[in-house]
């Protein structure tokens, strides 16, 4: 059978058929099919572009490795740490030539005003990033001055009210931390769906980052802005900068 078969079972349309049994096989999982649907079908999807032999360039490889990891464990504990004992795929990775550009800048009109509330970005399901380290705020024609760390990634969160219960009584720490961004974006007018969320580091953590002044940006007229979904920088270009024409 293809992957696609298997990742299909997971659907909406076989709920029934988990809550029989198939949560069976997932038996180190939150037990909820949404989760482990949307875990499989990223490693569906990275497998596609390995085996098509599509650009790796603008993916963040480390994440997508350690979601299959991470898939893995849901099924069996020892198959998590025998893969992650075996697999040569980050000691390659390392290899790589170095690229300077650890930092994404996103638009961010709403972005901007939930970081403030809960520390954290969400955006839409399956989008794709590059391997970055931290990510900056780009609102009102202004880099914002936090550059904060991220500290965990999550794709494919079920944005709702039960979700967020769930999450806050779990033993996991970022499950209780996802919990609150939820209720708190919720409160904002964000509606439910699916998600993807990264918790960042806050002013009064050692690894976090502010510029010296906001950055502003000079272009005017539409389709002018300094991005209108994500730029890839430096942070130390971030921190030298006068304006975005330095970038």
């Amino acid at each position: 059978m293809s992957f696609g078969f298997w990742s299909g079972l997971l659907g909406v349309k076989y709920e029934q058929l988990w809550r029989d049994c198939l949560h069976h096989a997932f038996p180190n999982s939150s037990g909820r099919r949404k989760q482990v649907a949307s875990a499989l079908e990223g490693v569906r999807k990275f497998r596609n572009r390995l085996a098509h032999h599509d650009s790796m360039l603008n993916l963040d490889v480390p994440f997508e490795i350690r979601r299959i990891i991470e898939v893995a464990g849901y099924i069996d504990h020892d198959a998590e740490k025998w893969l992650t004992h075996i697999s040569a795929a980050m000691e390659t990775y390392a290899e790589r030539p170095i690229a300077s550009s650890d930092t994404v800048v996103v638009a961010a009109r709403s972005a901007w005003p939930l970081y403030q509330k809960c520390h954290a970005y969400v955006c839409q399901a399956g989008r794709t990033f590059r391997a970055i380290e931290r990510i900056a705020f780009y609102t009102d024609s202004v880099i914002q001055t936090d550059v904060p760390l991220v500290r965990h990634r999550r794709d494919g969160v079920d944005w709702s009210a039960d979700s967020a219960l769930s999450l806050s009584g779990s033993q996991d720490s970022n499950d209780r931390k996802i919990a609150s961004v939820i209720e708190t974006s919720r409160a904002l007018g964000w509606t439910e769906g699916v998600y993807q969320v990264f918790l960042l580091s806050h002013q009064g953590d050692p690894q976090h980052r502010s510029l010296p002044s906001p950055i502003r940006h000079q272009g005017v007229g539409r389709g002018s802005a300094f991005t209108q979904r994500q730029r890839y920088v430096s942070l130390h270009a971030l921190e030298t900068a006068a304006t975005t024409a330095d970038l």
